[in-house]
């Protein structure tokens, strides 16, 4: 894979958040709500709460809250905001700086969904593109995948750290997409690339390479906790001082 550091080189701003309002702006991002194990056997449900989601001293921050109820049991809420039908992109440059949590079953991800499944089919022949996954479990190895196919395939690389943690201190996390590439960044130096991949319908029928990743994609950001992949929180877990904290996200594309 070629090492060369991320180059800007004939790309243009188009879209940028740096946060620095007192609330979310709402003309650019959407709050989902989901119930628990809506997907992956997740615990929290999606709420649209400042307690959950709020934006402080030029951060976003996406808290998870881990309440105890009257019956004993416990209920977690964690946010996830989009920018879907709002600024959706095809091919770019994809770049947060952030800081993730550390604590065992939390999932900080900042990533691209298309726009509208039923154009290929829904997940996974739509495509799913993970620029950046880290386990609270684990806050040294950031993940880099893409979800295709029908049935279900991946194409996964990481890259660890050789000091210090990503929930330490704040991190640059970028997606270089073109019609015949998808390379992965971590503070500008590439550690992952994907090249081959493919789309199918429910006849098993393939669809002509580079779908489904030739359409339009929206940006995510949210914070699970627990699931099948990731696991689940236990007493070590600090929900007090957790939170995804997102100094800026931005887009680049071709003039």
């Amino acid at each position: 894979m070629d090492r060369c550091l991320l180059a800007y080189d004939g790309y243009s701003l188009v879209f940028e958040d740096r946060f620095d309002g007192e609330k979310l702006n709402r003309g650019d991002w959407n709050v989902e709500l989901h119930e628990p194990g809506w997907v992956n056997e997740e615990l929290q449900e999606y709420v649209d709460s400042e307690e959950n989601i709020r934006l402080k001293d030029g951060k976003l921050l996406i808290r998870p809250v881990k309440t105890v109820l009257s019956d004993g049991t416990v209920r977690y809420t964690s946010g996830r905001v989009t920018t879907q039908h709002k600024h959706d992109f095809v091919y770019g440059i994809f770049e947060a700086r952030l800081r993730v949590p550390e604590g065992k079953g939390f999932l900080p991800a900042f990533w691209l969904m298309a726009a509208n499944e039923e154009r290929y089919g829904f997940w996974p022949a739509c495509g799913e593109i993970d620029i950046m996954e880290i386990m609270g479990s684990d806050t040294k190895k950031s993940y880099g995948t893409i979800h295709y196919g029908l049935p279900h395939e991946q194409n996964q690389g990481a890259l660890t750290l050789a000091s210090g943690c990503f929930s330490e201190e704040y991190h640059d996390f970028a997606l270089l997409w073109e019609p015949d590439v998808l390379r992965w960044y971590v503070d500008g130096v590439p550690f992952h690339e994907a090249r081959k991949w493919f789309s199918a319908d429910q006849e098993g029928n393939r669809k002509p390479y580079p779908e489904p990743f030739n359409h339009e994609m929206y940006l995510i950001l949210n914070l699970a906790v627990g699931g099948s992949w990731v696991g689940y929180p236990d007493e070590t877990t600090d929900f007090e001082r957790a939170a995804l904290e997102v100094d800026y996200v931005r887009v680049y594309q071709k003039e």
